[in-house]
């Protein structure tokens, strides 16, 4: 069959679908990645085929205007979808107006430039299966256009879906999302229908223990890192000569947000007595301490099997592919849905959350890590990681689900 997948132009949320994709690959099929112009090199690096469709804009600038500032943006989830787990925020005086600023503005904002030329693409091409990430529901458009069925697939907790299904048990009035994919069906043929706002199915490899799910059908699959082009240092193939601890504050820091939440250089300087070789991923430091290797980057499926300990910001790429390889973890978050990760983290028992750090509590947090005492709540999450079907096992059942939602 073909597969079209569909991605807003961020390496993280892309980043996830790629071992998929190389499953549809290795299973025969026919897979195409559509996406803004400029984004195009990062797919084909991942050696899949890009198409590359409508305009290039920045969402995160655009968002940042409209959500009043960096540090709005930084300080948590946007508006309405923070509502996921507050219940505080669960009724239509806050959805209500929330949906519609969030249809309006960044929903729009990373699908209109694509609409068409996927839509065109995809006439031409004949999908039978496209595939979109949760910012990326141009793909459920196209799929409507030409008849495929269409997934979305999951880089988070499912908060999308979750505060969709609040508004739909509140019995809002009109809908936003209903108004925004009819203007779309009467262009190109199709009538309105939830799958449109959440897939015909939802693709989903966040270990099922740290997921919050909706009222949906969920494919579930194993976790697998993938984090660009990498080439695994001379130090990481050596075995280290002391414990080892990872430290990254992830590519949204800086690639995003433009900095760090946490102090590198004190941080640092707080772990320079521990009896361990701290890997530290980060920019734009001065002198480091004698234990502290710092380096640009290094691909963490290799660092991971190596280290007694993590300490990281909460992304679910990071932390799934420490929590693959059986690592405790100090998890410090900030933005987005790290802070529900993290909480996650804890409440399995195998990392710390870390709600306001400074480098002395972090120091503590990363010896109790070493102490052990998360051991057996990281080897349980490694388990629960390890007896999920990987991307080539759900292949199977993705065909068949194809054939059950084309041309409904």
């Amino acid at each position: 069959m073909r597969v079209l997948l569909t991605t807003y132009p961020e390496k993280t949320f892309f980043y996830h679908l790629v071992p998929l994709a190389w499953a549809l690959r290795t299973a025969g099929h026919e897979v195409r990645v559509a996406c803004p112009p400029k984004f195009a090199a990062v797919v084909t690096q991942a050696g899949l085929t890009a198409v590359p469709v409508g305009s290039d804009r920045n969402f995160w600038r655009i968002t940042e205007t409209r959500a009043g500032g960096t540090e709005s943006m930084r300080a948590g989830i946007m508006p309405p979808y923070d509502a996921f787990d507050d219940v505080s925020k669960q009724n239509l005086d806050y959805l209500q107006p929330g949906l519609t600023e969030a249809v309006r503005g960044w929903h729009r904002v990373s699908n209109f430039p694509m609409v068409a030329g996927l839509v065109e693409f995809a006439r031409a091409w004949q999908p039978d299966l496209v595939v979109w990430e949760p910012l990326s529901q141009a793909g459920a458009i196209a799929a409507r256009a030409c008849g495929a069925a269409h997934a979305r697939m999951l880089w988070s907790v499912d908060l999308f879906g979750g505060v969709r299904d609040h508004y739909l048990r509140l019995g809002g009035g009109p809908d936003p999302f209903e108004e925004w994919f009819s203007g779309y069906g009467r262009k190109y043929g199709f009538e309105f229908g939830e799958d449109l706002v959440t897939g015909d199915f939802t693709l989903d490899h966040v270990p099922g223990s740290l997921q919050v799910e909706a009222e949906l059908p969920y494919v579930r699959f194993r976790y697998v890192p993938y984090g660009g082009p990498a080439s695994t240092p001379d130090w990481l193939q050596r075995p280290a000569g002391r414990p080892r601890i990872a430290f990254t504050m992830g590519l949204s820091a800086t690639e995003i947000f433009g900095g760090y939440h946490l102090p590198l250089s004190d941080v640092l300087d707080a772990l320079s007595d521990v009896d361990a070789e701290v890997v530290a991923t980060a920019t734009g430091l001065g002198p480091v301490p004698a234990n502290v290797r710092l380096v640009s980057y290094v691909p963490l499926h290799a660092l991971a099997p190596t280290c007694a300990a993590a300490v990281h910001h909460g992304g679910l790429g990071t932390l799934a592919t420490f929590a693959r390889a059986g690592v405790p973890q100090l998890c410090v978050p900030h933005h987005l849905d790290e802070p529900i990760f993290a909480a996650g983290l804890a409440r399995v028992g195998a990392g710390i959350d870390l709600r306001e750090p400074t480098a002395e509590t972090i120091r503590a947090s990363v010896e109790r890590l070493l102490a052990g005492s998360f051991a057996a709540g990281a080897t349980q999450l490694k388990s629960e990681m390890d007896a999920l079907p990987s991307p080539n096992d759900i292949v199977p059942e993705l065909e068949d689900l194809t054939a059950k939602y084309r041309a409904r």
